[in-house]
């Protein structure tokens, strides 16, 4: 029965691919520059459209500002607010908890309370870890804080700073920030750059906590065996760099790769697969050009020792979140990347063959929403928040 199971998702997911090749790419506008792709298929790959009909409908609207969305065991969602705020709304979206104890944060353009997450051994010790933006000596900076939710998941305790990325800058732009937990639950953290030109060039500086993918225990420390654990001037945490603002993590659950949403400037958004030691190449190579409208930089797309993106939007999309689909409930979406895609006012999915982008969709354009972060809920629709303050359910119709 397992193996007729499996056999059927492949064919509805090969029937996905056939339809896909079929329809023109889903972008259409001009690029803002004239750049050329490093490699066939590395951007404006053909349409796809869903075969299954959708149902969706909006299950709370008096979010503020959401951020992090996490769907809890239970199968309730754990919300962060960047205000400061952390919710749990019941699986309906009726609201049930606001969680006190959270640390004071510096709120203000895209600063304030990020991302939250927990791993496997939540049950057990209700342990929670998030991200926001702190004050700090010189400007504000990433913190990430780790906190045991009560037994009445009422109040945060225990709670402890466990990692900050520095250096600080006094500006409230690009702080990343995802979580994600490798198999072993030491945490992938997402740092951003700070976007002003001076302190952006730091994503290069391996001294510098600002730009990378760091990786940590539960306690904070680096995760021994690192790619730059023992090199004199490099931060041992440090995963992989040059990156402008990753606002979006999650472990590929087929192959345990780590991949990233990269927020570009004007053109130049990415997917990226990280790979331990990798530089990712900002603000050296970029398919984007500054928001006045010149080159960054050389305006160089490629160089040698830098990792190229698996796939780029020009004109930008603004990813934020991201997350594979592994669930039987929408078999042609198994598989499948799902970004929230902010100025594009989407959910962008991406069809995966071997790595690489084969087809691409734009869900819910109709809605002109910004959305921030999306997740599988327990019953295998897919729920996402928005800048509005909206939470959506999309599913299966009946």
């Amino acid at each position: 029965m397992k193996q007729k199971i499996f056999l059927a998702s492949v064919m509805v997911i090969m029937s996905s691919l056939a339809v896909a090749q079929t329809l023109p790419p889903v972008e259409t506008q001009k690029p803002n520059a004239d750049y050329k792709p490093a490699f066939p298929g590395q951007t404006r790959m053909p349409g796809a459209q869903t075969q299954t009909k959708l149902d969706v409908k909006v299950i709370s609207s008096d979010l503020k500002l959401p951020f992090g969305l996490r769907c809890l065991p239970d199968g309730r969602f754990l919300i962060t607010q960047k205000q400061g705020v952390m919710r749990i709304l019941k699986a309906d979206g009726s609201n049930d908890k606001t969680i006190a104890g959270v640390p004071a944060v510096a709120f203000g353009a895209q600063g304030g309370l990020l991302d939250v997450n927990f791993d496997s051994n939540f049950v057990k010790d209700r342990t929670l870890f998030w991200s926001y933006s702190e004050d700090a000596p010189g400007g504000f900076q990433l913190a990430v804080a780790r906190g045991t939710l009560s037994a009445d998941d009422s109040k945060l305790e225990n709670v402890k700073v466990i990692y900050e990325a520095k250096p600080a800058y006094n500006g409230h732009l690009q702080f990343g920030s995802r979580i994600v937990f490798d198999k072993e639950g030491n945490l992938f953290v997402s740092t951003g750059e700070h976007s002003a030109d001076e302190i952006r060039v730091r994503a290069q500086d391996l001294t510098a906590g600002i730009g990378k993918i760091i990786h940590i225990t539960q306690d904070g420390k680096p995760v021994p065996g690192g790619p730059f654990a023992g090199k004199a001037d490099a931060l041992p945490e440090i995963y992989a760099y040059g990156l402008r603002s990753p606002e979006g993590l999650a472990i590929n659950p087929w192959t345990g790769e780590l991949w990233e949403s990269e927020f570009g400037p004007r053109g130049g958004d990415e997917i990226n697969i990280i790979r331990p030691g990798n530089n990712l190449g900002w603000p050296v190579i970029t398919y984007g050009i500054e928001y006045r409208g010149v080159k960054v930089g050389e305006g160089i797309q490629q160089k040698e020792g830098m990792t190229q993106p698996i796939y780029y939007w020009d004109p930008v999309i603004s990813p934020c979140g991201i997350m594979f689909y592994n669930n039987d409930v929408i078999p042609e979406w198994k598989g499948n990347l799902f970004v929230a895609a902010l100025s594009g006012q989407h959910i962008n999915r991406l069809i995966i063959k071997d790595n690489k982008v084969v087809a691409e969709e734009r869900l819910l354009k109709d809605k002109y929403e910004r959305w921030r972060a999306l997740v599988t809920g327990k019953d295998g629709a897919v729920y996402g928040v928005t800048d509005n303050g909206r939470m959506y359910r999309i599913g299966k119709a009946n």
